[in-house]
């Protein structure tokens, strides 16, 4: 089981879970048609965001295989929710793990997704015992590769049209770290 601290402190981020308040900022990008565009679904109605908020609530611990964290990415300076990441527990047997984030496009280039995704590794890695973490994005996503890469995560395997999204077959990119080569 991992129950972590919360907050969790970066140089300038807080991690720490969702409250209902959270609505405006979080629906911010989520309707964002450029901020989903390499995701699964499309930009959030209200309506829908509220419902994508109620599950991230309840993502704070991670007990057993398929459970997640899910946290808001916060200014530490200011309390601003500037987006979202988690940490998957994909595997117990072969004790393996993904991470994943999303930020509000006001915050993009200033390093804020590789800093709230370190932390997400620590705890993959030093609270769950994982061996391995991934990363996984649509081949076109060429920002979020460049997160994954400034981890130290190597660039695996690129699917050609494993999946059929949005209307439109694409190719999915997977990085990975093995807990060997993670250095905090």
């Amino acid at each position: 089981m991992l129950k972590p601290d919360y907050p969790i402190t970066t140089p300038r981020l807080a991690l720490r879970p969702f409250t209902h308040a959270d609505l405006d900022a979080l629906h911010a990008y989520y309707s964002d048609p450029d901020v989903v565009r390499y995701l699964y679904w499309e930009a959030c109605d209200r309506d829908a965001t509220r419902t994508i908020l109620d599950n991230k609530i309840n993502r704070t611990a991670i007990h057993d295989e398929g459970d997640a964290i899910d946290l808001a990415i916060t200014l530490r300076d200011t309390g601003e929710l500037i987006g979202n990441c988690l940490l998957i527990w994909t595997s117990k047997q072969h004790r393996q793990g993904e991470i994943g984030y999303v930020l509000n496009p006001a915050h993009h280039g200033h390093g804020y997704a590789t800093e709230a995704a370190r932390p997400l590794l620590e705890l993959g890695f030093n609270g769950l015992g994982l061996h391995r973490i991934a990363g996984r994005l649509d081949a076109r996503n060429t920002a979020s590769a460049r997160v994954l890469e400034k981890l130290h995560m190597r660039r695996e395997a690129t699917l050609i049209d494993n999946e059929y999204v949005k209307g439109e077959w694409t190719s999915e990119t997977i990085y990975a770290i093995l807990a060997t080569e993670w250095t905090p």
